[in-house]
């Protein structure tokens, strides 16, 4: 037999035959389907999930083996395996039939939506069609200056298009390199294709790990075992048959097999169901939540303060009607937080893009701000803190085996698995199969079981049926060996027994397992799903009376930059717990070489309790967790959150699905199972743990800035709410047109937001955006609002003459912009060289508006005499220092 290449890809499907020191392991890179392995090592053309040499289509058509052992490895068929006679799938012209006749998988994509959604969303919006009609309004009765609002709107509504379309074509370009391959049989040989160019009737095959992606009916299985859990909540795997229903959205968790496509595209079960719900969103999320409510706020006040303003202004007794249908419009138009949803979107969106520069695919927009309110991080071991290869370090046989001989069956085991993981792809490379002993019978991994086991017809036909594993799962308590395998474990070591069984020694006991894999009843359900796959007790049968026959080590990698990511949460105050299918000394080993807090403290999961209440206890107080079933991971989500956690969970395996499903946010890794990466919002396409420091920057970044620049807009609707309804309660002119508040909007608001909502922010995120913005803007607005209307009062009482209403408006400016200013000022903090120059740069531009004639003139800004222009000064001043006292004391009253 040919030495195959040594995998080196990050681990997953599932907790690596359960061994002392694993966690989820995953065929991906090690094996094409149903062929020979094939190396992970980087070759010319090669994205992830692709095989070598394989370019972004199907890639070279392989002769495919089925689902037997594949050449070279010299094993018959197995006499009873529950295989389907084999079918060649269809040919090259039913295909082209199909795709004519529109049979194909046109599914919705997830990562983005249209150019058509985002135009519409950008343009169609009610604020834009308020402040359009005004525009409209303004073109005919004012001069241009009083327009220039609505020239701003265009340019705002063109950014956020241009940047949600380069946030667009970087997911779509990510999610290219993302998307699940599956393997379609055609013309007899197999291929892996797009998810998009499936047709109805391919034949599928599916391995471990794999997602199914249409709906359709079992045509060959090798002890396939399935999880409907995301679609029917059932927590059992199901056992599938030939003629057995498959529905998209659940995965293969053990065996193999191929499955014919009935329904595909939005037919298919899934796809009806998440149509809508895995759209490119902003939905979900605390901050654009928040900021719909205070739109709805703002809007609620806006109408009546608007219409009282417009009674005021035009019934009232004014000489000029085009002059009083300004001012009003000039009232309005401030009321309006226009900029804060562009640039909470522009700020996703750039996000996205950094994101996306560093491989790392957010499938659910809201996850960047989620991930960024995490508390507690759970860390599956194997593929998240260590890589996927390993060594064979250690062969110790026990009872006296016959070492030569024991290597020849860990080669024939290797050989049995055409899904071989790390953990077995490690054995095969170590012990290669002489090809001379035929297997009769398989029993696949599973991580509920957390063994594997195979049975031969040996040379000379004696028959024999082994198991390889968890040592401590297939031993009873007080084995001898388990106090080896603990010992290695303790090395950070993982460790697997080598049993033997005690049933298929017999003669005629072709298939030793058939208890596991038939389940507790050998008939489909009335579905016509499958039957339930083994459980725990049909395992114990397997396992009880085996015989221990040698302990196998396998080193494992650490990743390079594991310690130094766990080292950031810790100083962020993030708690990490690491949830793994292995034995819970042998992760608190690895935990520890890379300095995990609580490392030393371990529990296995078998002791933990079910109650939830009491399950959160036990996890608050501890911070490494070994043997845990892929049903425990979601219960201790689960109970994590009902502690008031905010929960990321990171796998690779199929193992891990339903936690990331359950948790807040789900992170995989590109190298993990097509199942993980099908649930994840966030996909880490280089396999870098490193990288979640990335996306929690980038998330608190949104998440600190949108909350500053939301205080400068919703603080210049409070001031012009206030400010409208002092003009309608005193029935005189309002003080502005639009174009003063067109330039204080952008000298005060604009222009600084957009900067510091683009610049760096490491503020920890907190809960309650609606509130820790409201409590400033509040007060902010109510100083500027009530300074501005006294130097308003105070310029009318001391103009007089045809140019008054002009001066009193300049005055009224000054004060306002000086106030607003402040505002500016505070918000800015803490200073840095930029930040300083910003709010310089901006006093400078209101200045060069007041010096120079034709801006003067342009905007309607003189500032007449001396006594009350430094009247404004002193009450912006005053204003200034009142806002001072109230930012701090709001900040000790009402701390966020």
């Amino acid at each position: 037999m040919t030495q195959r290449a040594k995998i080196n890809t990050g681990d997953g499907g599932a907790d690596d035959h359960g061994s002392t020191g694993g966690g989820s392991e995953r065929r991906s890179g090690g094996t094409e389907k149903g062929g020979d392995p094939v190396s992970a090592e980087p070759g010319p053309d090669r994205g992830p999930n692709r095989g070598p040499d394989r370019g972004p289509g199907s890639g070279p058509e392989r002769p495919n083996p089925g689902p037997g052992p594949g050449p070279g490895r010299g094993h018959g068929p197995e006499d009873s395996a529950a295989v389907a006679p084999r079918s060649t799938g269809l040919t090259a012209t039913e295909v082209a039939k199909r795709v004519e006749r529109g049979e194909v998988n046109d599914v919705p994509v997830r990562s983005s939506r249209s150019t058509a959604d985002i135009v519409r969303g950008n343009v169609f919006t009610r604020f834009n069609a308020i402040i359009g009609l005004l525009w409209l309004i303004m073109l005919f009765v004012a001069p241009v200056q009083d327009s220039l609002f609505g020239y701003v709107i265009i340019a705002n509504t063109g950014i956020g298009i241009v940047q949600e379309l380069r946030a667009k074509r970087t997911l779509d370009g990510l999610a290219v390199i993302g998307e699940a391959k599956p393997t379609v049989r055609r013309d007899g040989v197999a291929a892996e294709i797009s998810t998009s160019e499936i047709v109805l009737d391919d034949l599928i095959e599916l391995g471990p790990g794999d997602k199914v992606v249409v709906d359709g009916v079992v045509a060959e299985a090798d002890s396939l075992e399935v999880d409907e859990s995301l679609l029917t909540g059932e927590a059992d795997p199901v056992m599938k048959h030939p003629g057995d229903r498959m529905m998209s959205g659940s995965f293969v968790v053990a065996g193999g097999g191929a499955f014919t496509a009935t329904k595909v595209g939005r037919e298919a079960y899934a796809a009806q169901l998440a149509e809508e719900a895995s759209r490119f969103t902003l939905v979900r999320s605390e901050l654009s939540g928040g900021i719909s409510t205070i739109l709805k706020y703002v809007t609620w006040m806006m109408i009546p303060t608007a219409i009282g303003l417009i009674i005021s202004q035009l019934v009232g007794e004014h000489n000029n009607l085009k002059d009083a249908i300004a001012r009003t419009v000039g009232g309005i138009v401030p009321m309006i937080p226009e900029g804060l949803v562009l640039l909470t979107s522009v700020a996703f969106a750039i996000g996205v893009i950094r994101l996306g520069r560093k491989q790392c695919l957010v499938q659910e927009l809201p996850a960047i701000e989620g991930l960024a309110r995490v508390d507690v991080v759970c860390l599956d071991k194997t593929g998240t803190l260590t890589e996927g290869g390993m060594d064979v370090t250690r062969l110790q046989v026990l009872n006296g085996a016959d070492e030569p001989y024991v290597r020849r069956v860990l080669g024939a085991l290797g050989a049995s698995d055409p899904h071989p993981n790390a953990s077995l792809q490690a054995l095969i490379d170590a012990y290669p199969d002489d090809g001379n002993w035929r297997r009769t019978a398989t029993l696949p991994f599973s991580s509920a079981r957390k063994y594997s086991g195979a049975a031969f017809e040996e040379e000379g036909g004696a028959r024999s049926a082994w198991l390889l594993g968890a040592p401590d799962v297939l031993l009873p308590a007080g084995d001898p060996a388990l106090a080896e395998a603990d010992r290695l474990g303790e090395q950070g070591l993982r460790v697997l027994l080598l049993a033997r069984a005690a049933t298929g020694g017999g003669d005629g006991d072709d298939n030793p397992f058939a208890a596991a894999t038939a389940g507790a009843t050998a008939t489909a359900t009335a579905s016509g799903t499958g039957t339930p796959a083994s459980g725990a007790g049909a395992g114990a049968d397997i396992a009880a009376g085996a015989r221990a026959t040698a302990l196998i080590a396998l080193e494992q990698r650490l990743r390079p930059d594991a310690a130094e990511t766990l080292a950031y949460f810790a100083d962020q105050h993030v708690t990490t717990k690491v949830i793994s299918g292995d034995n819970a000394v042998s992760v608190g080993a690895v935990a520890g070489k890379l300095g995990m807090p609580g490392a030393a403290d371990t529990v296995d999961a078998r002791t933990l309790p079910t109650d939830r209440e009491a399950m959160a206890t036990v996890l608050d107080k501890n911070a490494v967790f070994g043997r845990v079933t892929p049903q425990q991971k979601r219960d201790m989500v689960a109970a994590l959150q009902s502690h008031g956690h905010t929960v990321a969970m990171t796998g690779d395996g199929v193992n891990d699905v339903l936690a990331l499903k359950d948790a807040d946010i789900g992170v995989s890794m590109g190298s993990g199972s097509e199942a993980t990466r099908a649930v994840a919002q966030i996909v880490l396409l280089n396999n870098s743990f490193a990288t979640l420091p990335s996306v929690v920057a980038e998330g608190r970044r949104v998440i600190g800035n949108i909350t500053r620049v939301a205080t400068l807009f919703l603080t210049k609707t409070v001031y012009s709410v206030l400010l409208a309804i002092l003009v309608v309660v005193t029935g005189v002119e309002y003080p502005f047109l639009p174009r003063h508040l067109t330039l204080l909007s952008t000298l005060t608001i604009g222009v600084p937001a957009f900067f510091l909502a683009l610049a760096p922010n490491k503020e920890r995120a907190k809960p309650n955006f609606v509130r820790r913005v409201m409590r400033y803007a509040i007060p902010a607005g109510v100083i500027a609002a009530a300074a501005t209307f006294t130097t308003y009062l105070l310029a009318r009482r001391y103009y007089a003459g045809s140019g008054a209403l002009d001066a009193e408006t300049s005055a009224a400016t000054l004060t306002l912009f000086l106030v607003s200013m402040w505002v500016l000022a505070i918000i800015a903090r803490p200073y840095t060289w930029w930040r300083i120059a910003l709010v310089a740069s901006m006093g400078g531009a209101f200045l060069l508006v007041l010096v120079v004639p034709w801006l003067q003139q342009f905007f309607a800004l003189k500032l007449v005499g001396v006594t009350m222009p430094w009247t404004a000064v002193a009450i912006a001043a005053a204003g200034a220092a009142v806002l001072e006292w109230a930012w701090r004391w709001v900040g000790r009253r009402f701390p966020a």
